[in-house]
C-alpha cells in the first residue's frame, strides 16, 4: 500500500508536469506565437519528429499543435472536421489556447484530411469458409 506521503509526492510532481506543460500553451500573450515548424527528415511520407503525415500543412500543425502537446494527441485521434473543430474550441476555452487567426482553417483542413474517422474495424470479417459440423464423439454409456 503506498503511504500518503508518498501519495503527496506523486500528486504534487503530476501537477507540476502538467502546470509546465499547459505553461506552453498559455505564456504571455505578448509573447511570438509558433505557426510554422522546420521540416525535419521525412521517412515513408511521414515526419520523422513527430510521426505527422508530412503532406500538406502539416508544418502549421507541427508548429502550432506540438508546441503544447504530444504529436501523439494528433496521431493517435480520429475526427470530422466539426470534431477537431470543437476540439481546438475547447483547448482555446480550456486550455490556454491562443487565437489560431489565420492559420486555424489550413490546421482544419490537414487535421479532417490526415487524422479523419477510419471506416473500419478491428479485422475484415471471415469471407469464403468451407463450414462444417463437427461429429459428437464423445464415449457413450
Amino acid at each position: 500500500m503506498i503511504s500518503a506521503n508518498f501519495r503527496a509526492v506523486l500528486i504534487l510532481i503530476s501537477g507540476l508536469v502538467i502546470a509546465l506543460t499547459i505553461g506552453n500553451c498559455t505564456a504571455d500573450e505578448s509573447e511570438p506565437r509558433p505557426t510554422d515548424a522546420k521540416p525535419s527528415r521525412i521517412v515513408d511520407g511521414l515526419d520523422m519528429d513527430t510521426g505527422l503525415v508530412a503532406e500538406g500543412e502539416y508544418l502549421l500543425v507541427k508548429g502550432n499543435c506540438i508546441a503544447c502537446h504530444s504529436a501523439k494527441l494528433v496521431t493517435q485521434n480520429r475526427a470530422t472536421r466539426e470534431g477537431w473543430s470543437q476540439m481546438l474550441d475547447w483547448m482555446q476555452e480550456k486550455q490556454g489556447l491562443w487565437d489560431l487567426g489565420p492559420h486555424r482553417e489550413p490546421i482544419l483542413d490537414y487535421l479532417a484530411t490526415y487524422y479523419a474517422p477510419e471506416e473500419s474495424g478491428r479485422r475484415p470479417p471471415l469471407q469464403d469458409i468451407e463450414w462444417y459440423r463437427l461429429e459428437d464423439e464423445s464415449p457413450t454409456d
